[in-house]
């Protein structure tokens, strides 16, 4: 499937290595201000060559809106947007046009489909979740509406852990760094196995603000299991945890509970869901992203012809993906809330109705 959502529903196209990609926003209500200099921003923080912890190819991901939009505002007709490649060099995949490499989709796309584009990974490329970023923004566009805030930033590289989660500092941070205190030795670790011809992993958290209480639906598309569904889309993602997460299995009943007086909850344990739906509470996710599996040393492996070899790799590979995973996360997060926010219409969310006709 290349389509994801229900009432805010988006569909992506295009390679990594081909003339361009894009997506196809459906269900945005008429009369949204779009400001293009904000969805540009957003890109901008995904896109690659910005520093050397990320990878070294250079797009510009200027981003062309070709519907749905008139005079600043949505028309509630389908948003088509597209961002033209700009920077590929396919050449560097010709030496393992045949092979497959460790850790990627090459071996299960190939074993799908009977076709391998091997210039970059073709579909299953992380450039394609550019496409996301720009839906995000626009779903980010509608949540502006009615006061939802959604933020990331960086809270685990290789092991290294936040202790503090700062928003704010995090947004001016080359890493996306949470914790000021550990940002350098973050740092460090991303650029020491860059420099060994390697890569490390990492794990982005995200806060969603100001929800309002009822979004998710009964047993089939709650709320935790759709964010879970659109974070394990992204690539490289492994797992994810809501609220307590993991260590939920290791308290009691009591230790686990949200207590509640009329002012609201005294704890978040269950970071903002109960039974699939919101209640309230900040939404709090953390997404846990597997080390590149792009990596420039040789490693076992076989060809299409089930050949036994070794596998080099050349090209651009960013040293660590979770940081500008996070962005792609955050956008993700933004799909799931503008598709349950419209889901709701019919019931009584304020400030919600009158964006939907």
């Amino acid at each position: 499937m290349n389509s994801f959502g229900v009432r805010f529903k988006f569909s992506t196209f295009g390679e990594s290595h081909g003339k361009a990609i894009g997506c196809l926003v459906d269900g945005v209500p008429a009369g949204i201000e779009i400001d293009e200099e904000f969805i540009q921003n957003e890109l901008n923080r995904r896109k690659p060559g910005q520093n050397e912890f990320a990878t070294a190819r250079s797009e510009d991901d200027k981003f062309e809106i070709l519907s749905g939009i008139f005079e600043g505002k949505s028309t509630g007709t389908p948003i088509a947007g597209v961002i033209y490649n700009k920077n590929q060099k396919s050449r560097d995949y010709t030496n393992i046009k045949d092979i497959f490499r460790p850790g990627h989709a090459d071996f299960t796309y190939f074993h799908k489909y009977g076709i391998r584009d091997y210039r970059g990974g073709g579909r299953s490329s992380a450039r394609e979740t550019a496409n996301r970023v720009l839906a995000g923004a626009i779903a980010k566009l509608l949540l502006r509406e009615v006061g939802i805030e959604i933020k990331s930033g960086i809270c685990e590289v290789g092991g290294i852990e936040a202790k503090n989660f700062d928003f704010d500092y995090a947004k001016n941070s080359a890493i996306y760094a949470l914790d000021k205190d550990i940002e350098e030795a973050q740092k460090e670790a991303i650029l020491e196995a860059k420099n060994e011809h390697n890569s490390v992993g990492g794990v982005a958290l995200i806060k969603i603000k100001n929800s309002p209480i009822g979004l998710g639906e009964p047993v089939y598309y709650k709320l935790d299991s759709l964010l879970a569904e659109a974070m394990m889309s992204i690539n490289g993602v492994k797992a994810i945890e809501i609220g307590e997460g993991v260590n939920s299995s290791k308290l009691n009943g009591l230790e686990n509970n949200d207590e509640i007086r009329k002012d609201g909850f005294l704890s978040n344990h269950s970071g903002g869901i109960l039974g699939g739906i919101s209640n309230g509470e900040d939404i709090d996710l953390k997404i846990y992203f597997k080390p590149t599996p792009s990596i420039f040393k040789s490693q076992k492996s076989i060809d299409t012809h089930n050949n036994e070899l070794d596998c080099a790799l050349k090209g651009r590979h960013d040293p660590c993906i979770a940081p500008r995973g996070s962005i792609v996360a955050e956008a993700m997060a933004s799909i799931v809330m503008a598709d349950m926010l419209l889901l709701n219409m019919g019931r009584e969310i304020e400030g919600v109705k009158k964006y939907y006709h």
